[in-house]
């Protein structure tokens, strides 16, 4: 039986050296790359064209959401699973949204990693028991009635503060300087920003926050 081609992407190399470890004994899987940025895992996949990809969200550059998407544009036969520390309803819908086949949290049970890679190799999609439960309890909420909700709920309060000042040009120095905090500070608000409204550069995150209200006058 042919081996499942497996892609590692994570910004952390003791990241992809532990899950490398973990396939050691696995017969039926093989590590054929690793990746260090998004930019990096698409070109990766396009030259390796594995069948599986592990997709942490947060690296530099084109975050893991924007590269999944891109990558099943033009492969869309590869399963590609979600391996992060984010444990929200935003991250996991916008994984889904993405076209992952799999959501796992860093740490989880080396079993639940092996079942999740051989289920989206064979084209089905594994989100686990604790996913799953996340899933039936968002669907299960009734919607909340009473003052309207402000632009993009999924936003922390600093975020949205920081996403006006994008929708009005400001650099990243000078939203440090404006808010008084560090810009590496406001780099890290940022790229949580890029991740939660799915968008891949500040362009986009500008026009989205146009778009909501947020930078007008």
């Amino acid at each position: 039986m042919d081996k499942i081609t497996l892609l590692i992407a994570d910004d952390h190399t003791l990241v992809r050296q532990g899950l490398s470890a973990l396939f050691i004994a696995a017969s039926d899987i093989e590590v054929i790359g690793e990746a260090a940025t998004g930019d990096e895992a698409i070109a990766k996949a396009a030259a390796l064209k594995p069948d599986v990809i592990l997709m942490d969200i947060q690296m530099p550059g084109v975050n893991g959401l924007e590269a999944a998407r891109r990558i099943l544009q033009t492969q869309p036969n590869i399963g590609i699973i979600v391996v992060t520390m984010l444990d929200d309803d935003n991250s996991v819908f916008a994984a889904m949204r993405a076209g992952a086949r799999g959501y796992i949290l860093k740490g989880a049970d080396k079993a639940d990693v092996l079942k999740t890679i051989r289920a989206a190799a064979a084209g089905e999609a594994l989100f686990g028991p604790a996913i799953a439960s996340r899933m039936m309890n968002f669907f299960r909420t009734p919607p909340a009635t009473g003052p309207a909700s402000p632009a993009f709920p999924e936003l922390t309060e600093r975020e949205r503060e920081i996403l006006t000042l994008i929708a009005h040009g400001q650099s990243n120095a000078a939203i440090a300087e404006r808010l008084v905090i560090s810009p590496k500070t406001v780099s890290n608000h940022i790229s949580s920003i890029f991740n939660k409204l799915q968008v891949a550069d500040r362009a986009q995150a500008a026009l989205r926050a146009r778009e909501a209200g947020l930078g007008a006058g």
